[in-house]
């Protein structure tokens, strides 16, 4: 793959995420200004995270098989459908007809998000010399995952500030048209570009026969299910509904975070060699900085909770959050990329992206299940508990891991037969 190619790719992933993000706030006001509980704003994204865990262990597989550029071109016709089905929402429907037409087209628009992100992270692969490969591949991983979480973070503010501004359809509208003429470029671009395609793969390559891999795909799980838990839904609903911000204050800080988080990212390699020197090893810093974004999160429900939730005081907690989860999830991003022959690029990517997936599912379901029923401290205390195990992840085996995962489902399945009531009071009539 020459450069040209991984630049079109790369451009193409960028202008996807900023609908993407836009998406995520826009329907995140919205529903909750119409009157969805803080349990049916998380189930709204519950069929995207799912999508997302199917999609990625398969979106390797059908990039190897037919072409990277395949499954971006799907990804964004995808996105596009997703977008044409939430314009089409009609408000005089029933509550809960809505509710599920709406996670439907929220799984849509999941499965395109994962197929755009495998197509350009395995992209990378294709373009990294052997020649000091390891630091380029670094900086490579770091700028994509960093820039994309940037143009993210713009995207929130987009969609926010468009919702206000000129609402919910003419936003969608916007975002459409932007999607075809995305489509229209990607086809041009990449029209002769495939990646590495092997026309038989067998499905039990989709998962990772690598130790390396599962643990550190497990650690993934926790460790972005930790930031979706107060992330999606408890944080914004908290700034709007206890705090009364508007809609552009919620989608400014948010923004504002994810930008900061996505400047960071893209920095990493540059900070870690600033702090430790040439010789770090990445692996090390892996472990060294989730213990630090466990005892800083521990910390933040600490003195929040002392000092009345001072917004001063989680704004700032927040923004030290973001820097600490952006060097990690760097070094993250880079070494699944590291640990991977370039022939397997794909499957593995996949694999690990389908972790990412279900922490991001899980945390995405604690997030309104916490919010509701012990508000914003039961967001931060869930954080922490998984903070805690994705440090933990790297000292265990992973029959030890597998089994805690089971335990903690069971633990999870209790806890929602518990939560009946708060359940009945956000679908009344069920």
């Amino acid at each position: 793959m020459d450069i040209k190619k991984y630049i079109a790719v790369t451009a193409s992933y960028w202008s996807f995420t900023l609908t993407d993000g836009a998406l995520r706030m826009l329907v995140l006001l919205y529903f909750h200004n119409i009157g969805y509980t803080p349990i049916q704003l998380s189930l709204l994204f519950m069929l995207y995270e799912f999508c997302g865990v199917i999609t990625n262990i398969t979106g390797g597989y059908l990039a190897k098989r037919f072409g990277l550029n395949k499954t971006l071109f799907t990804g964004i016709f995808l996105q596009i459908v997703a977008l044409t089905l939430l314009f089409n929402l009609n408000n005089t429907w029933p509550q809960l007809y809505s509710l599920v037409y709406v996670i439907i087209a929220q799984g849509i628009s999941g499965i395109a998000k994962d197929l755009t992100k495998v197509s350009a992270k395995s992209a990378i692969k294709t373009v990294v010399s052997d020649e000091n490969k390891n630091r380029r591949l670094f900086k490579l991983v770091s700028f994509l995952t960093g820039s994309k979480n940037t143009l993210k973070g713009i995207g929130f503010f987009l969609g926010s500030f468009l919702l206000s501004l000129v609402g919910y359809k003419v936003t969608l509208s916007i975002f459409i048209f932007f999607l075809l003429l995305l489509l229209i470029f990607s086809l041009i671009s990449l029209k002769n570009y495939s990646g590495i395609v092997k026309k038989k793969v067998k499905f039990s390559k989709l998962f990772s026969k690598s130790n390396s891999i599962n643990i550190l795909s497990v650690s993934r799980v926790f460790l972005f299910g930790a930031r979706d838990i107060w992330f999606v839904v408890g944080i914004p609903i908290f700034f709007y509904e206890k705090l009364d911000w508007s809609f552009t204050e919620v989608g400014a800080f948010m923004a504002s975070w994810i930008v900061f988080y996505g400047i960071v990212q893209s920095f990493a390699p540059k900070l870690l060699k600033m702090f430790y020197g040439d010789n770090f090893s990445e692996n090390d810093q892996a472990f060294f900085w989730s213990i630090k974004l466990f005892l800083m999160m521990s910390c933040l429900g600490f003195l929040s909770h002392t000092y009345d939730y001072n917004s001063y005081l989680i704004c700032i907690g927040l923004f030290i959050f973001a820097f600490v989860f952006a060097i990690n999830s760097s070094i993250h991003s880079y070494l699944i990329l590291a640990l991977t022959k370039k022939s397997d690029v794909t499957l593995d990517v996949g694999f690990y992206y389908m972790a990412n997936a279900t922490g991001r599912l899980v945390g995405c379901l604690i997030s309104g299940f916490s919010y509701q029923v012990a508000g914003l401290m039961g967001c931060l205390f869930f954080t922490s508990f998984f903070l805690f195990f994705s440090v933990t992840c790297p000292l265990l085996n992973f029959f030890f891991i597998f089994s805690l995962s089971f335990s903690i489902f069971i633990i999870s399945s209790k806890l929602a037969r518990d939560l009946t009531p708060y359940l009945n009071s956000s679908f009344p009539g069920l």
